[in-house]
């Protein structure tokens, strides 16, 4: 009797891991509509991005152009929100790294994203870690901060 409760009990946690990436990832069927068409006519020549609805409701496409990773928010109406790419410290315009190295020298980078925001614009944003905490700041490309 033990032994089947602790089959049946190893079946129900797989049961609900397997339900569980379901949310992560959608099934492009479940993909609105709008939010297909949308994204065909920004990336015209992306054809199987992977999908998943994140925790704000956004629909997002994760792809790739040229090999550089992209992911695309929408809204289910299909309205775009931003496009963001993580980018190396040294792609970062000179008057970002110029105010880094006055106001942030003594914080860590750990992410670089370009993003191009319907409401924003093109900006960059910048996480830093300093004693155990993450900031994020983001910029303008001629060193503006934004946020």
């Amino acid at each position: 009797m033990k032994r089947y409760l602790v089959i049946l009990s190893f079946l129900s946690i797989g049961i609900v891991s397997c339900q569980e990436n379901k949310k992560e990832n959608a099934d492009k069927s479940t993909v609105p509509e709008a939010v297909k068409m949308t994204f065909q006519n920004k990336y015209p020549g992306e054809n199987d991005p992977d999908w998943k609805q994140d925790e704000h409701g956004y629909w997002e496409s994760h792809f790739k152009i040229d090999g550089e990773k992209y992911r695309a928010d929408f809204n289910a109406d299909g309205s775009w929100v931003e496009t963001e790419n993580s980018i190396k410290n040294d792609e970062l315009p000179e008057a970002i790294k110029k105010v880094i190295a006055e106001k942030y020298k003594d914080h860590k980078i750990t992410e670089v994203e370009r993003v191009d925001s319907a409401k924003k614009g093109i900006f960059y944003d910048v996480e830093f870690k300093q004693k155990g905490k993450n900031m994020d700041i983001e910029f303008r490309a001629d060193g503006t901060i934004i946020n």
